[in-house]
């Protein structure tokens, strides 16, 4: 099962960001004396005109963090049921799947560092797009496991 040791670190990196949000975002809210209670009552109004793009950064990859994701956490767990039925070692791709999710994990973490920290587009698009390839990849491996039950 060491398909889970990616999915739990990227579980945790998520409440990392979670953190480093609030202790963002907060101290952010205050300072500039937002209630709230006010802000949920007005349809208008929004916290991405109200706080420094520097502080929703951390927001918007929080966000992001379970948008794509759901896909490999997906893929992670058929992978993770395939390789219990099956009394091969090496079950479809079992060690590539390995390494693909842990790809796929740090290209997430590097792309939540430069969304969080300089916020650079095109970076943040590549390690993005490398991180789909090899979740593209997973999937295919997935695929062809589950084509030879």
């Amino acid at each position: 099962m060491a398909i889970l040791q990616p999915v739990v670190a990227l579980l945790a990196w998520t409440m990392v960001i979670w953190l480093w949000m609030y202790a963002t975002r907060l101290p952010a809210m205050s300072a500039a004396r937002i209630d709230p209670d006010s802000l949920a009552l007005d349809p208008d109004a929004s916290l991405d005109k109200l706080l420094s793009p520097q502080v929703q950064w951390k927001a918007h990859n929080y966000n992001h963090l379970h948008e794509a994701p759901t896909l490999f956490y997906a893929v992670a767990l058929v992978l993770a049921l395939l390789h219990s039925q099956t009394a091969e070692a090496n079950a479809v791709g079992a060690g590539a799947a390995v390494w693909l999710a842990w790809v796929y994990v740090a290209f997430r973490v590097l792309h939540s560092l430069v969304q969080v920290t300089i916020n650079k587009v095109l970076l943040r698009f590549s390690l993005f797009s490398l991180s789909q390839i090899a979740l593209l990849a997973l999937i295919v491996i997935a695929a062809m496991g589950v084509s030879n039950l």
